[in-house]
């Protein structure tokens, strides 16, 4: 069970990391100007590899190995209040996952309709998620 929680975490910190980062490239991209066409060429492509090569993947394998750890006392987590919060906030997660995903093809099709503050206040909500999954996972309240 250890190394499947160690793989777990790894990849959720994996998973948390493109979370953070793609929406930053978002606020970035927002300051390149239209006529700048070299630039605006290089976020898109920076923007598609960190969603389907680290983020999406990251998120996938989180969300696998979560399942299996989940098997290892199902009947104790399905019937924990902190654990359905916690499964609420990761479904939450992957809502924001796939807002990202959509953002990201706006980008692509030269269609972006949001500020740069848009995407700065837009990139606090996971870290909400994340420090409320940290404590429910650590302090299982009742």
């Amino acid at each position: 069970m250890k190394s499947w929680l160690a793989w777990h975490i790894i990849f959720m910190v994996t998973w948390f990391s493109g979370i953070f980062y793609l929406p930053r490239l978002f606020v970035y991209h927002t300051e390149v100007s239209a006529d700048d066409t070299a630039g605006q060429e290089r976020f898109k492509t920076m923007e598609r590899k960190l969603f389907w090569v680290i983020t999406t993947p990251g998120g996938a394998l989180t969300t696998l190995t979560g399942i299996r750890l989940i098997h290892y006392n199902y009947a104790y987590y399905m019937s924990s209040p902190w654990m359905h919060a916690k499964l609420s906030l990761v479904a939450l997660l992957w809502v924001y996952h796939c807002v990202c995903g959509y953002y990201m093809l706006q980008f692509k099709a030269d269609k972006n309709q949001h500020s740069k503050l848009f995407y700065i206040v837009f990139n606090e909500i996971p870290t909400v998620i994340l420090i409320s999954v940290v404590l429910l996972v650590f302090l299982k309240p009742a």
